[in-house]
């Protein structure tokens, strides 16, 4: 089966989550892929056949997304860079004829798709907001936020057949052919052992609100994202201000106490796979990492705070053996489950596909009173 894979390249999430659907898939198909920005970077390094397309990007002021700049900068970007690099992408893709497209929340598969009468599988997390009903509890104050995200969610990636949303938290469905699935894992998270320790890690882009609460901090604090060169390895009071390095995060976040973070959902399912309590801080205009931190408060798997003060630090500190037994109660076979679901979803929807064209071949065939 010939299966084109796009992915979007806002963030690493998109791209580690595919590698692990395209290896998986790649074991009894044809896997061509499509990708921007730092997913292409990514992936390009690992696959042999993987297109670089233009993307979408936010623009960010204050840890604030400016929606309107983020609108104009993708417009003006796509100008000079869509036209000729469509074509020239829809022109190969089109005559190698593939039997089904997935997304992972990537606009031009979707819409190739949609033009070729190919059968679209989306792939994604982001979907969460349009796939699934959300309480008043899940969207206070955040009513214009829900509505553009529902709208840039359905526009980002139209019409598909299925959908399959990793999560680690399961409202109620909203629409149909919609499958929940548990968080897709990188490999190194799934083989860690994880030890309770005594630091928390932070790995945030937050300001001086953010070193002020954590200077005063009663646990030792190693801290990620928020300064380089000549302060990396350097005190601050309770904070260490750790270089940039996966492997070194890694190994502090197996064995923190807890976890200060945005309301990414990458590192939240990482958290809780782990049994890591975490302080979520959501974005501002962002109602999906909302939505995120608000489900994991929900859960009992931390806490959800859109500002960090001392009252806010000491919530979450003070929760923390409530919040490791009931992340004690979470189970998660692997990628396992996850990938077993994407795959059938896939070769059932090419195979629906293969079988109304066969249909229709027949039906062009008969002939009319016989």
């Amino acid at each position: 089966m010939r299966i084109v894979y796009g992915v979007n390249g806002e963030g690493m999430g998109h791209a580690t989550r595919s590698e692990l659907v395209i290896s998986d898939l790649l074991r009894d198909h044809e896997v061509r892929v499509v990708a921007s920005g730092a997913a292409y970077r990514y992936l390009s390094g690992i696959f042999e056949d993987v297109s670089q397309v233009f993307g979408p990007s936010f623009a960010m002021d204050q840890g604030r997304i400016q929606r309107w700049a983020s609108f104009t900068g993708t417009l003006s970007s796509a100008r000079r860079q869509l036209p000729a690099n469509v074509r020239e992408w829809i022109s190969t893709i089109d005559k190698w004829k593939p039997e089904v497209a997935v997304s992972d929340f990537e606009p031009l598969t979707g819409n190739y798709a949609r033009l070729s009468g190919t059968p679209l599988v989306c792939v994604d997390n982001i979907h969460m907001i349009d796939r699934c009903r959300h309480d008043r509890e899940i969207t206070a104050g955040a009513v214009e936020d829900v509505q553009l995200a529902r709208a840039v969610t359905r526009a980002m990636v139209p019409h598909a057949g299925d959908y399959v949303i990793p999560t680690f938290f399961y409202p109620e469905l909203a629409r149909g052919r919609t499958s929940l699935v548990p968080s897709i894992l990188r490999n190194a998270i799934i083989e860690a052992e994880p030890v309770r320790g005594e630091h928390l890690v932070v790995y945030s882009g937050g300001g001086k609100d953010l070193i002020d609460t954590l200077r005063d901090a009663p646990l030792p604090v190693h801290l990620y994202g928020m300064r380089d060169g000549d302060e990396v390895g350097t005190t601050d009071g309770a904070i260490e201000y750790r270089p940039r390095s996966i492997e070194g995060f890694l190994e502090d976040l197996v064995s923190s106490r807890g976890v200060i973070t945005g309301g990414g959902f990458s590192l939240l399912s990482e958290a809780v796979y782990l049994g890591k309590p975490t302080l979520a801080m959501p974005l501002k205009g962002q109602f999906e990492q909302l939505m995120n931190a608000r489900y994991l408060e929900r859960e009992g798997y931390g806490t959800c705070a859109p500002t960090i003060d001392s009252g806010e630090l000491n919530r979450f500190l003070s929760g923390l053996d409530t919040f490791h037994g009931k992340l004690s109660t979470y189970t998660q076979d692997g990628n396992k489950e996850a990938l077993k679901v994407i795959r059938s979803t896939v070769e059932a929807a090419a195979g629906r596909s293969r079988r109304d064209r066969t249909k229709a071949r027949l039906q062009a065939r008969r002939v009319p009173g016989l």
